[in-house]
């Protein structure tokens, strides 16, 4: 999306107006056009000359956002230019206007209201001189006028583009008042000069000049003005804060010195040194030292996270305590925090659907309005009325109506919820993710790294008969720390937790498809499966029925023996994250449906889902069967899909509303529509209820747009007949409108996000069996239920399939190492491999040879034994 500022609007319909013009374009595909941020986004081929030339024939100005004179830009200019861009410029001008325009406004007022209606005194020279007081009304009127000149010259251009927008109410307003006073003016004078007498002149004096009104109207549009750029000022403080954390120099580790550089200096590979409370100035991995880093700038965490060797940092992060030395990963425009202000700043170009529908009415609302005031003063004319009050109806009309508010409801809205999720963690790419995550209605998340950590734990310990808790770990941890399968780490994890002191092991071995052996203080000492086991030593039937509990349970019993004697057993599980079940519960609170779909087998997924609370569990899944019960859910209601792995992109990007675990592959996070940057599970119901609370405002917002307008047009129009009002209190009206509309969404700062209490189900849908059965089919062999569409081609699962029968594998994670072994062989399209069953079946795209099979698998240290 190239990104451009936008000049010289003033209301909705001068966005309607842009957009109408650039949509015309050649190569232009897409337009998005924001009055609050004073930008426009546009996607396609069309130059960006051919862009800026059709909104200045709109009688606009445009410039590609962040544009050098010099070429190319570094990536802190860019940044630079874009927080220049929201740079409040409006409110200090609106500010020296609004001071001026009421210095003379209120020597006017005096003029009329206080000498006339308060009989405040005057200079002899203009006590009853009719001719001197409406001169001198007159001459104050102009000045105020042309201290807000400004809206005459938008609104009257505007009128000669057939375009005309809110400048041209309050241009027309002012202007016809004036018009009709200076008319009024001439005809004082006449009287005077023929003799009239004096009361007759004071008559016409009292009811039918309109100078303060004519210098009201836009002052106190002034005063409207003002208030809104300050409160759409602090929409976008949310944003500005975001560019003001941005690092401006890095310390680089040069021939042994320390070398103080700007941050486009930096490069990959760099040695960058931090100092306690120093700024990280690009994204790195740790090579030296130890420290806690704060990560409230991406995160929204207060707590600092622990960080050694090995560990990554991220720019615009606090080093709090320790020194540090990392060599930079991700440089300018690549770094995270770079990544985060780019997604805010692009949700804040695009447009929320939901906005349509002010666009749609801004568009013909101005024209309407002029249409409705010619209309109300010819009426009131044609009902016999003096031609003042028919006027004075008429300019009621045309500055009582405001399409300003009309156009602020949606986006201002919009960018404080932006603001709120960036500040919690939470970022929506698009204007549309932010509102389409509040409706909601399935939410299907993956398993691995999002209900559950990704990695290993130990979950139980159990001794057998003869031997403690703690004896057994010593043995475990002394032969575990020795080997490289993915269940050691979690082992030795735990003994390091327990700071026991391993043994010497001698004659240590890896027995592939069984377990490890070796030899402590000459004794010999093994551990592996159940199945191992039981060719070794005899197991009593409560440690079997223990090993099968913990089974049943999802978890994986590693059994040890010592000398022909058993230990006992660990039981090693990818546990689910502390706060997935407390998720998974504030979601159905919510009234949404959560399934868990995973690629595991049935056991083990069944045993996480009913820790977690889903609703249902849809296991065995292949990659491109996420996709297809996607889609399935999808014909009974808006769906999410929240993941983090390569695997998921397919799903998330086919979900209404994609969720990507900001840990997650860059895959994933470049597929989704919002990215949890704190990875926790939690961030997901805080993203629907913080869409909720922004829907809900924006429907405030309109409601008081339409509704104001609805009320208050009729009656300057003089259809209540008990109710007089003026075209001053008119202005004074659509001033306030758009003020509030502004302040009405700036309570959304209040709204808290992780606070469930207020939670409210939209709309529960049931759950049919016929409905289940299918989708679990198509997950399980990747078909559509619905069958392939048109241009598509049908899942893996329904083409040639191999099973092949592979000895060794005893948890999850072998499942996974042999999956990603088969999955690399050329025509290899998926793998689901059961540990359970000793299978591993491969949808194929094309013949795979047998030898190439068994290759893939012992190369990975398990035993082929053919294929079914």
């Amino acid at each position: 999306m190239e990104q451009f500022v936008v000049t010289g609007m003033s209301c909705a319909a001068c966005q309607a107006r842009v957009e109408k013009a650039v949509a015309k374009v050649p190569g232009v595909s897409s337009v998005a056009v924001s009055l609050l941020t004073n930008s426009m986004g546009v996607d396609g081929t069309a130059d960006e000359a051919e862009i800026i030339r059709a909104v200045e024939n709109a009688g606009y100005g445009a410039s590609v956002k962040g544009a050098a004179e010099a070429g190319r830009i570094t990536a802190s200019q860019k940044l630079a230019a874009e927080e220049d861009a929201l740079k409040d410029r409006e409110t200090p001008k609106l500010v020296k206007r609004l001071a001026a325009s009421v210095a003379f406004l209120l020597v006017l007022m005096y003029v009329t209201m206080g000498h006339n209606m308060l009989n405040f005194p005057l200079p002899g020279v203009l006590e009853g001189n009719w001719a001197g007081l409406a001169l001198t009304q007159m001459l104050l009127a102009i000045i105020v006028m042309a201290i807000n000149r400004a809206f005459f010259a938008s609104g009257f251009r505007s009128m000669l583009h057939l375009a005309p927008n809110m400048d041209s109410l309050v241009a027309l307003g002012s202007g016809v008042s004036f018009a009709w006073s200076l008319f009024v003016f001439y005809k004082i004078t006449y009287l005077l000069n023929v003799g009239a007498g004096s009361p007759e002149i004071m008559e016409i004096y009292h009811d039918q000049l309109y100078f303060e009104s004519a210098a009201m109207i836009p002052a106190l549009i002034t005063v409207g003005k003002t208030l809104e750029a300050m409160s759409k000022g602090r929409t976008t403080d949310a944003l500005k804060n975001l560019m003001k954390m941005a690092p401006k120099t890095a310390v680089l580790e040069r021939d042994g010195a320390q070398v103080e550089v700007g941050i486009d200096e930096v490069m990959p590979g760099d040695v960058f040194v931090v100092k306690p409370g120093a700024a990280i100035p690009v994204d790195g991995e740790i090579i030296e030292g130890e420290t806690a880093v704060d990560e409230s700038t991406l995160t929204g965490e207060s707590v600092p996270v622990d960080k050694a060797p090995g560990d990554l940092v991220s720019a615009a992060t606090i080093n709090h305590s320790g020194f540090i030395k990392a060599r930079a990963t991700r440089v300018g425009e690549d770094t995270t925090f770079s990544q985060i202000i780019r997604m805010v700043s692009d949700a804040a170009a695009t447009k929320a659907p939901i906005a349509r529908i002010a666009d749609k009415v801004s568009g013909i609302f101005v024209p309407a309005v002029i249409a409705v005031a010619f209309a109300v003063m010819l009426i009131w004319l044609a009902l016999g009325h003096p031609a003042a009050y028919a006027l004075e109806r008429a300019i009621s009309v045309l500055v009582i109506s405001c399409p300003c508010a009309l156009g602020l409801a949606t986006p201002v809205a919009i960018m404080v919820g932006n603001g709120m999720g960036a500040r919690n963690g939470v970022f929506f790419k698009t204007s549309e993710a932010l509102e389409n995550a509040g409706r909601i209605q399935i939410v299907a998340l993956d398993k691995t790294g999002t209900i559950t950590q990704g990695r290993p734990e130990v979950t139980d310990v159990y001794a057998a008969e003869g031997f403690s808790e703690r004896e057994l770990m010593e043995y475990a941890y002394s032969l575990e720390r020795l080997s490289e399968h993915p269940l050691a780490g979690a082992v030795v994890k735990r003994g390091e937790a327990q700071e026991l002191t391993p043994y010497p092991v001698e004659g240590f071995k890896a027995l592939a498809g069984n377990g490890l052996s070796g030899h402590i203080g000459g004794k010999p000492v093994r551990g592996g499966s159940a199945r191992f086991m039981e060719t070794l030593v005899k197991v009593p039937a409560e440690v079997s029925e223990k090993a099968d509990e913990l089974a049943a349970q999802g978890r994986t019993p590693l059994f040890f023996e010592r000398d022909g004697s058993l230990m006992g057993i660990i039981a090693v599980a990818d546990v689910i994250k502390e706060d997935s079940a407390r998720a998974v519960s504030e979601m159905r609170n919510m009234g949404i449906e959560v399934v868990m779909l995973t690629g595991d087998n049935r056991r083990t997924a069944e045993a996480i889902g009913r820790e977690a609370g889903v609703d249902r569990v849809i296991a065995e899944v292949l990659p491109d069967g996420k996709e297809a019960v996607i889609r399935q859910l999808q014909s009974r209601g808006r769906t999410a899909m929240v993941g983090d792995g390569i695997n998921d992109a397919p799903a998330l990007t086919r979900a209404d509303t994609g969720i990507a675990i900001g840990a997650g592959s860059d895959v994933a996070i470049d597929s989704a529509d919002i990215v949890l940057m704190n990875s926790k599970l939690t961030d997901v119901p805080a993203a629907i209820r913080l869409s909720r609370a922004t829907l809900k405002n924006i429907h405030e917002n309109l409601f008081w747009a339409f509704a104001y307008n609805v009320i208050l047009i009729p009656m300057a129009a003089g259809l209540y007949s008990a109710i007089h009002m003026n075209p001053m209190i008119g202005a004074a009206a659509m001033a306030l409108s758009s003020f509030t509309v502004c302040m009405n969404a700036l309570r959304l700062n209040l709204f808290k996000v992780h606070d469930p209490s207020g939670d409210r189900p939209l709309r529960k849908r049931a759950l049919p069996e016929d409905v289940t059965a299918a989708e679990d089919s198509a997950a399980q062999d990747g078909s559509d239920p619905a069958g392939p569409a048109t241009g598509e081609t049908a899942a893996a699962g329904a083409g040639l399939t191999k099973t092949a029968r592979i000895d060794g594998m005893m948890c999850i994670h072998c499942e996974a190492t042999v999956r990603k072994a088969l999955e690399a062989l050329d025509g290899v399209e998926s793998v689901v491999a059961s540990h359970e069953k000793g299978t591993a079946v491969l949808s194929l795209s094309g013949d795979v040879a047998d030898e190439d099979i068994k290759a893939a698998v012992e190369k990975e240290d398990y035993t082929f034994l053919g294929i079914e």
